[in-house]
């Protein structure tokens, strides 16, 4: 797929996807989310970048360990996901945060200006990885470091059925390459081939846990990324998708619900503080 249309079906996507993410994906990407915030070791008045922030799990998390004196600045390549942390901001009454719409491709900020550049989950939708892990190390301080959260192998991920599932239902292509960065150490090979230094890198396990097969098939159709793909579903094509999705994942029925497995990769990679010399 050319990589404009690739960037404009993820940002009308994960548009759609938006009102179902938090709901559908917080209590499932937490650990991988506490292991990115632990790595990451954020201090009091550091400036943060989240990239492909979605609704701000990671940043307020982040907003909250930097306190007033630090600032954390979010990114999305989704207006939607944009806007949805731009009211929380508001209503939490978070002072020290800042959300723009912005492909991780190309980041529209200076040269080494975040002490510490966070992606939790988004890098499997870009583009260009290297060229996006790049753009990470630019925008990091020497002697700053940046943190990413990637989905691990496919054979670990009991969910990955939900592509090709799609794929036979409406043509799509939606991330082709969506597990390359969660095999081996793929993800550590590219941080390094961006300059980073020390890098360090961590593979997790975990359980997707489902209280009803419509759980299990909302967070997978509507809140995921192939959100765009679904909505051009008509109610029949959706139901024959829902009962083979849930049939893809019936080994790990446990009662009315799902423990489905899953993987991910955290990489820890630190900008070599002499460049600032």
């Amino acid at each position: 797929m050319d990589a404009r249309l690739q960037q404009r079906v993820q940002r009308y996507g994960w548009d759609r996807a938006a009102s179902y993410y938090e709901q559908s994906w917080s209590r499932q990407l937490a650990p991988a989310q506490d292991l990115l915030m632990k790595m990451a070791a954020l201090k009091p008045g550091e400036r943060v970048l989240d990239i492909a922030c979605g609704t701000g799990l990671v940043s307020f998390r982040a907003a909250h360990e930097v306190g007033s004196n630090g600032e954390v600045i979010g990114t999305d390549i989704s207006e939607a996901m944009v806007e949805s942390c731009r009211r929380a901001t508001g209503e939490r009454g978070v002072a020290n945060t800042r959300f723009e719409r912005m492909e991780a491709e190309k980041l529209s900020l200076p040269d080494a200006s975040f002490d510490a550049v966070l992606c939790a989950l988004g890098l499997m939708y870009v583009t260009d990885f290297a060229g996006s892990i790049r753009e990470m190390f630019r925008v990091t301080k020497p002697g700053g470091r940046a943190v990413s959260a990637v989905w691990g192998k496919r054979d670990r991920c009991g969910w990955a059925e939900i592509f090709s599932i799609v794929e036979k239902c409406v043509e799509s292509d939606v991330c082709p390459m969506f597990f390359q960065l969660g095999t081996g150490e793929m993800q550590a090979a590219l941080f390094e081939s961006a300059g980073f230094a020390d890098i360090q890198s961590e593979r997790i396990t975990t359980v997707l846990e489902y209280e009803s097969g419509e759980e299990a098939c909302v967070a997978a159709f509507a809140g995921g990324p192939v959100a765009m793909a679904y909505s051009r579903f008509d109610d029949a094509t959706r139901a024959s998708a829902h009962a083979d999705y849930l049939e893809s994942i019936a080994a790990f029925k446990r009662g009315t619900g799902y423990a489905v497995p899953g993987e991910f990769v955290v990489t820890w990679g630190e900008r070599d503080r002499a460049e600032g010399n």
